[in-house]
Order: structure tokens, then sequence, then C-alpha cells
């Protein structure tokens, strides 16, 4: 009964978005696309649309790109794919499109921002001791620091490509490298820049601060891996307590699947399966939540 409803919803819902694209497609002029061009990777001191804001800087942040460039394709294709879903597997499979893809493209997202970050904390200090190198020949902090950049390794090169576009647009080398910290948001990226600023500020031995900030960041990823190794129990014993429950559920699928589909056509089991479920993604969130603080 509601079905040909939604259907029709839907297929409104995609054809006001499909003119609508097409119409700031037609008005989008060439000066406004070489202004957006122009305008990426400045410090963005204002929010202009903060209903995006956090979406662009997670995407940023991960290395892919700005979302909103290609926004109105990817809801199509969401939209098209809870279409699919409903005509499939009904109520069920419509829930499932609705929640199931925001929450992967969030996964994958802080799954890749964290493996960046990860390597550009491992090549900072690279890049820290070729500008001590550059300071103690002679060059400038701005120099040192734009050279090291120049002689790093992707991705930590990709990612301080802002500070160097930023430099060039009239920006001093402190505000450029607090900008790119607070963008990572990472406690030796903020050393880094308040290092910098304090320098900028109050002058002293530029070359001794890096290399006293190579130490910190060396120190801090050797304690890193030893309380990662001293932890190695805990979480593998918090990996088996969260996968177990899957695995001797995908084992009785394969095994004896008529088992399992019992206990879904019959109401206690199936608030029993219920049940499970939700306490199942109630433990993996408190167990992920703890592992997180160790």
């Amino acid at each position: 009964m509601y079905a040909p409803t939604v259907l029709t919803a839907l297929c409104l819902l995609l054809l006001g978005l499909s003119i609508r694209l097409f119409y700031q497609g037609m008005r989008k002029n060439d000066t406004e696309k070489v202004l957006s061009r122009l305008a990426e990777g400045q410090p963005q001191l204002v929010a202009e649309k903060p209903l995006w804001v956090g979406l662009e800087r997670a995407f940023l942040r991960a290395g892919l790109g700005r979302p909103t460039e290609r926004l109105g394709l990817w809801l199509m294709l969401w939209a098209f794919g809870i279409l699919l879903g409903f005509a499939l597997g009904g109520w069920l499979g419509l829930l499932a499109l609705i929640i199931l893809p925001p929450l992967g493209l969030r996964l994958y997202v802080a799954w890749r921002y964290q493996r960046r970050l990860k390597r550009m904390i491992e090549q900072l200090p690279q890049l820290l001791d070729h500008t001590v190198r550059s300071l103690k020949s002679g060059r400038t902090l701005a120099d040192a620091v734009l050279g090291g950049i120049e002689n790093s390794t992707d991705p930590l090169k990709t990612a301080m490509g802002r500070v160097q576009r930023n430099m060039l647009l009239g920006v001093n080398l402190p505000d450029a490298v607090h900008d790119f910290a607070e963008l990572y948001d990472q406690d030796e990226l903020r050393m880094f820049a308040l290092g910098l600023k304090v320098n900028h500020r109050y002058g002293g031995n530029a070359s001794e601060l890096l290399e006293n900030l190579i130490k910190l960041i060396r120190e801090r990823e050797q304690g890193a891996r030893q309380l990662s190794a001293m932890t190695g129990e805990t979480r593998m014993t918090a990996w088996v307590l969260g996968l177990l429950p899957v695995l001797l559920v995908a084992y009785f699928m394969l095994t004896n699947p008529s088992y399992m589909v019992g206990m879904w056509r019959d109401p206690s089991g199936q608030n029993m399966l219920i049940t499970a479920t939700v306490l199942q993604v109630i433990g993996s969130l408190a167990l992920w939540r703890m592992l997180r603080s160790i």
C-alpha cells in the first residue's frame, strides 16, 4: 500500500534534485570556477556554509578532496540504492540502505584519516631534520621549512602544500603552520606550530628548538609503540569478544541455515535475535571506547 507512495516521493525528489543541479550548473560561469580554485587551501576564518564545514574538513583531512563537488551525484546514487533496497528487501532493505551507507562512509573516512595522519607524523622528523640542516647552512626559517616540504614525500608533502599556498597568499609561516595543525588536530603538529610562533615573536635559536622537537616526537613514538606492545593481549581479547558472536552466526548460517531461519520466523526467537543484535552493538561500542582510552 505504501510502496507506490514511497516510490513516487523518491522519484519526485530525484527529479527536483536533478533540475536544481542543472540550474546551478547553468548559472555557474567561468569566473566563479576560477575564483573557487584560487580560494582552495586558504585559511577559512569564517565558514560560509556551516552545514558542510564538518564534512569537507573530514574529507580534506583524509585526502579525499571536497565532497561537495559531486554531492548531487552521490545523493542520486544513494537514493537509487534506497529504491533498490526497498524493491528487493522491503522495509528492512529500505532501512538498511538508509543507515549503512552513511555509517560505512564515516568509518572509511575515519580510517583513511588515521592512516594518513600516522604516516605524516612518521615523516615529520625527517622534514624537521632537513629544516635544521638548512638553518645551519645559513637559510632563513621560512626558506628552510619550505625546502623541507619540497624534499619530503607524500602524504606529508601533499598535506603541507596547504602551508605553501597560504604563504604565497601572504600568510606568515607561524600562522600558516598553525592553520595546518588545527586542520589535522594532532599534538605533534601543534607543537611544531607553537615553536614557530614563539620563535617568530620572541626570537631565539630555531635550530635548537627544532632539534628538541625532533627528539620529543621520536620519544612519543617510541612510548606509543611500547604501550601498543604492552596492551596487545588486551586488544586481542577485545577483538575476540567482539567477533565471536558474529562468527558463530555465520557458522550456523553456513552449516544449518534452517536453524537461524526458524528462530527468525518464531516471534520469541525473533525477539531474542533482535535483543542479541542490540546487545552485540552496544558491547562492541563499549569495547571500542575502552580500547581508545588505552
